[in-house]
């Protein structure tokens, strides 16, 4: 399927920003520290939907930015639909894609038609998470983003065999490891204190009606399958998909499951035909 590379200007920023296919919008928002090449195995979604897949604000092609908060991503990500002229979209966002898909539901709903929430959670840091993200921030601007890089990526993937490892777990770590390092330390260590200002979104979320797809790694190490399950609680029409021999970062380790999941997703929804 054909894409295209755009430059939108959103606010006081400019977004680089990949589409593809028609339809339906589906917009896939990426996760912290990485950009929106970590959508790549989504690519035969654009069979179906229109993906539209930015970098967000400081991150990838979209650098010169710094973001300052979860909520300022989310109105990035709104008025990126509106300069696109997508209707209501379906709102995918994996980690911190998925506090920015949680905001955006709550501060933009005519702009949400389903959402797609990926291993991440709806809770707001707890005092030592946000400490040792302070700590983490310092690191980076003294030694540079491979500190980041050595201690996430062993994090991000399943530790036993099976999709990770048909896929090439060593590839994907290297992929990863590159994709860190290439983001600028300001932006890393600017996301690093937005995420750990969020605020807990558990009883906004209740108030969100739109059909949800929650999908958790069953070995997910950083956002365990747990918060999945008490998002379930909370949300009133969502489903909850664990995939089995994947960690945080579903998408790329068990492609085609989340692929097939999303779309079947959709058809029982009425939003697209399976």
């Amino acid at each position: 399927m054909a894409s295209s590379i755009h430059r939108i200007g959103v606010g006081d920023t400019v977004l680089a920003v990949r589409t593809a296919g028609s339809g339906l919008p589906l917009l896939l928002l990426h996760a912290f520290p990485l950009d929106h090449a970590m959508w790549c195995e989504q690519e035969p979604l654009a069979d179906h939907l229109r993906l539209v897949v930015p970098d967000q604000r400081g991150f990838g092609a979209s650098g010169g930015t710094e973001p300052t908060s979860i909520e300022q991503l989310a109105d990035d990500a709104a008025a990126l639909l509106a300069a696109l002229h997508c209707g209501p979209a379906v709102v995918c966002g994996l980690s911190m894609g998925g506090y920015v898909a949680q905001h955006l539901a709550v501060r933009h709903p005519d702009r949400v038609a389903a959402l797609v929430l990926a291993d991440t959670r709806l809770e707001a840091d707890t005092a030592e998470a946000r400490a040792a993200r302070v700590d983490l921030a310092t690191k980076v601007g003294r030694v540079g983003q491979r500190i980041l890089a050595d201690a996430m990526v062993p994090r991000l993937l399943a530790g036993s065999p099976g999709a990770a490892a048909a896929a090439g777990r060593a590839a994907l770590e290297a992929a990863l490891r590159v994709a860190i390092e290439r983001q600028p330390v300001a932006t890393i260590q600017a996301a690093l204190a937005a995420l750990g200002a969020r605020p807990d979104m558990t009883e906004p979320l209740r108030r969100v009606a739109v059909p949800t797809l929650l999908v958790v790694g069953a070995e997910d190490a950083i956002t365990p399958p747990a918060c999945m399950e008490a998002a379930l609680a909370v949300m009133p029409r969502a489903r909850l998909l664990v995939v089995p021999h994947a960690g945080h970062m579903t998408p790329l380790e068990a492609p085609a499951v989340f692929n097939r999941a999303v779309l079947e997703f959709l058809a029982e929804a009425a939003l697209h035909p399976a």
